[in-house]
């Protein structure tokens, strides 16, 4: 018997649209936000990568005290501080005058943008869904999707048509008023409090058993975890690598707006690659299998976009590509997690995966900005895209190391008919 009035609805709601103020802003802002400082200023590309890389890198510092920030301040006031920070952060980009400027606009924006990202948005959902949480999170994590669909072209038409400054100004303010009502209407409530069970259930769901040996401290002698968070890590180091720069990229050959659209289309395949995993992946399915397959997907895209040069139209076909595994690449692992690890014991794997992928993939913009620089005109296009797909290739070879492992499943997932 299941729950009429399950609240966990509306938190998977208020959850998406969370997701994509955190990802529109403070994610898919980062790659306009590079091309049009550089534009205002003409400081150089090395430069204003590293702001970008100070921007994920801070984030990190945030991710892994998430669980003690929560603790302190509350999951409410923890995001509704986070979405200030993005806010002001995002203000001081649109501002800067000096480089130092806008190292510190990176810093507080990268401390406000993870308090609605990927570990978030699992804290959020985790007390609500067990069984049904691929379903559950894909719907959430489609909000980031979404973020970038509406602005990767809104912030580009934004910043033409009002300028950096008042676009910055202006949707901060409507991102911390959502962020707040959201907070205040939805984030504070826990199913104790409404006498609720995940999944809509009518009673608790059962309690597995930690097996000997999987206490915390053993997590980084685990093959398992040490083979998820290498190939997170180095799948968002491709990814966020490529994605900081690709605006830079694609207006070399097409307008400022169809750039925007290009970018959009990205993140709309984004929606579909997470929608066919979230309600297509069987239960009982090697989600690590799924994971090698849509980097994959994301390591042809690369490929396709090398053409670039001499079949423009190809554009469009390699954006599909990359972007269809743009949005599992941030929510298949904690499914993975989920289903290798006990109940107990995933939301520290998920918050260590996460930080420990945050603080690699925040290298990245500086490191591809370096190698474009470097290496200069197409040719730096082309290694651009190579190095991206090559590391793809890492990433699915460090998941296909860890399989061996993976077949443990948690009760709850081997018997989804009990629910």
């Amino acid at each position: 018997m299941k729950q009429s009035n399950f609240f966990g609805r509306k938190v998977v709601a208020a959850t998406f649209v969370m997701a994509v103020f955190g990802w529109g802003i403070g994610f898919y802002g980062p790659p306009i936000f590079l091309y049009t400082v550089i534009q205002r200023t003409g400081w150089s590309l090395p430069l204003c990568s590293a702001a970008v890389t100070l921007h994920f890198l801070a984030g990190t510092l945030v991710v892994v005290n998430l669980p003690a920030l929560y603790k302190r301040l509350g999951l409410p006031c923890t995001t509704v501080l986070g979405s200030i920070l993005l806010g002001v952060g995002v203000y001081g980009w649109s501002v800067a005058h000096q480089p130092y400027q806008l190292f510190i606009a990176a810093l507080l924006s990268g401390f406000g943008w993870v308090t609605m990202g990927a570990a978030a948005v699992n804290a959020l959902i985790a007390p609500w869904f067990v069984a049904k949480r691929p379903a559950a999170l894909a719907m959430a994590y489609n909000g980031a999707s979404i973020g970038g669909v509406i602005f990767s072209s809104a912030w580009v038409y934004l910043i033409e048509r009002i300028g950096f400054t008042q676009a910055a100004l202006g949707v901060g303010l409507v991102s911390i008023a959502t962020i707040t009502v959201l907070s205040i209407k939805v984030f504070r409530v826990r199913p104790e409090d409404l006498g609720q069970y995940a999944d809509g259930a009518n009673q608790p769901p059962d309690q597995p058993t930690v097996s000997p040996g999987s206490s915390a401290t053993s997590l980084w002698r685990n093959r398992r975890f040490v083979t998820l968070a290498t190939a997170m890590s180095l799948g968002l180091f491709a990814q966020i690598g490529l994605i900081t720069h690709l605006f830079l990229l694609l207006v070399d050959h097409v307008t400022q707006a169809e750039a925007g659209l290009a970018m959009g289309l990205a993140t709309a395949s984004a929606i579909a690659g997470r929608f066919l995993v979230g309600w297509l992946m069987p239960p009982d399915a090697n989600r690590r299998n799924v994971a090698c397959l849509s980097y994959g997907c994301q390591l042809l895209g690369c490929l396709v976009l090398t053409g670039l040069s001499t079949f423009p139209d190809l554009l469009w076909l390699g954006v599909i590509l990359f972007g269809a595994g743009i949005g599992n690449a941030t929510s298949l692992p904690p499914l993975i997690a989920q289903a290798e690890f006990p109940r107990q014991q995933t939301q520290r794997v998920v918050t260590l995966i996460v930080a420990t992928a945050q603080g690699c993939y925040a290298f990245a913009p500086a490191f591809f900005g370096a190698v474009k620089s470097l290496a200069g005109g197409p040719h730096g296009e082309l290694l651009l895209l190579g190095l991206a797909a090559g590391i793809q290739g890492l990433a699915i070879l460090a998941l296909v190391v860890g399989n061996e492992g993976s077949a443990q499943r948690l009760p709850e997932l081997s018997r989804p008919s009990d629910k």
